[in-house]
């Protein structure tokens, strides 16, 4: 009898979860998404070229907004789309910062996502790289991204935002896999772009590809100078109480979290070297980075994607308990227009648990994986995770409550 009874209290629980859902899938289906496509200021490259800038104050919603969907992708003057095997993107990320008028933007204050790298580190709410075109980013209904809330702006501050666009021009390059993984040689460099040397051992990753480098071409090819721009297109609804806000996580592979002091030390990126075993092998090897992370306050994970470079293999984030929370693959193009340019990363599938399937507790400690074929080296990769979480599920409609 009482195994009855947790039997019909579990389809109960299911059945006002499933409502409370379907009610609010009527409810968003009624409202207006408004959608608004934007561009970045102009970045021009020539072959080889190296653009990396940030863009202040940039074009974005106002108000109090819940948003669904940001998407991007790098285009030319005629708004025509660019390939990969032209020009690489390397990332972008779009951070929201809090502006106080007569200030600086280095005097603002930050409004990082709620991630547990150190400082700014991975502070973006979005970003991509080569896999923009072909990731799902949607957030599912009836959750969104919260912003331009009026109680949680500082007083005397605006909420603006920043645009961080990474490209690489590789018309003509030498090695284009080399120039997008930035192999420190291909581009002559020996110092960071603040002029400190950079250690022997460090082969090839962002610090050798900063703004205005220059990778290395063929002799004697000759590419026109162009003007680009990172389009980015927005959805967003006007915020209203039948939403769930979500927090955002972005989650390192490379993070050195210490369980002592709590401390996360992210390093970004990091190098997979060649296997002894993969020479002749078509596939090579599999190279499987691993972390162990805390996250201090938990939830119900919503959303989870992954971001790699070439060579990619997918990656996998467990529970304390080795339950899989989600498993997020790369999409490899197999032509040559843009969004299937072969030999590239240009899509990462997307993880939807089902609503109330997937809670991390809080303080709960988490395992990262990141893999990546070996059958050569690979410097300057990078192994982060996007999670959204909702510290709450809806609540069940409590008309719908009583008739039950």
């Amino acid at each position: 009898m009482a195994h009855g009874f947790g039997v019909g209290l579990l389809s109960l629980t299911l059945v006002l979860l499933a409502l409370s859902f379907s009610q609010s899938v009527m409810i968003h289906s009624k409202t207006k998404i408004k959608s608004a496509v934007f561009r970045s200021p102009v970045f021009e490259l020539e072959p080889g070229s190296v653009a990396n800038r940030l863009h202040y104050n940039i074009d974005f919603p106002r108000g109090h907004i819940a948003l669904k969907r940001l998407h991007a992708e790098v285009v030319d003057e005629a708004g025509n789309s660019i390939p990969l095997h032209e020009t690489y993107l390397h990332h972008w990320v779009v951070s929201r910062y809090f502006y106080r008028n007569g200030s600086s933007e280095h005097n603002s204050l930050s409004g990082r996502n709620n991630g547990i790298c150190q400082g700014e580190m991975f502070g973006q709410h979005f970003g991509l790289g080569s896999e923009t075109r072909r990731t799902i980013t949607y957030v599912p209904d009836p959750f969104g991204f919260e912003f331009g809330n009026p109680a949680e702006i500082p007083k005397g501050y605006e909420e603006m935002w920043m645009l961080n666009v990474h490209a690489i021009d590789t018309r003509g390059a030498e090695d284009k896999l080399g120039c997008t993984e930035c192999l420190c040689s291909l581009y002559n460099v020996s110092k960071d772009e603040y002029g400190r040397p950079l250690s022997p051992n460090y082969k090839g990753g962002l610090y050798c590809c900063y703004d205005h480098t220059q990778c290395r071409v063929r002799k004697g090819f000759q590419g026109a100078k162009r003007s680009l721009y990172l389009k980015y297109t927005v959805e967003w609804i006007d915020w209203n109480d039948e939403f769930v806000p979500v927090k955002t996580y972005i989650l390192d592979v490379t993070d050195n979290f210490n369980a002592d002091s709590h401390e996360h030390s992210c390093l970004v990126e990091y190098e997979v070297k060649r296997s002894s075993k993969a020479a002749g092998l078509s596939h090579g090897n599999i190279d499987t980075k691993r972390t162990t992370l805390r996250l201090p306050t938990g939830g119900y994970v919503v959303y989870g994607v992954a971001h790699q470079h070439t060579g990619g293999r997918g990656m996998t984030l467990y529970k304390e308990d080795g339950r899989v929370i989600c498993t997020s693959t790369p999409i490899y193009g197999k032509g040559e227009e843009a969004g299937n340019e072969a030999g590239y990363i240009v899509g990462m599938r997307s993880c939807y648990p089902e609503p109330g399937s997937v809670r991390i507790l809080d303080g709960e400690t988490l395992v990262l994986e990141s893999d990546y074929s070996n059958v050569k080296t690979h410097t300057g990769v990078m192994g982060a995770f996007y999670i959204l979480v909702a510290e709450k599920l809806p609540n069940p409609n409590p008309a719908l409550r009583s008739q039950l």
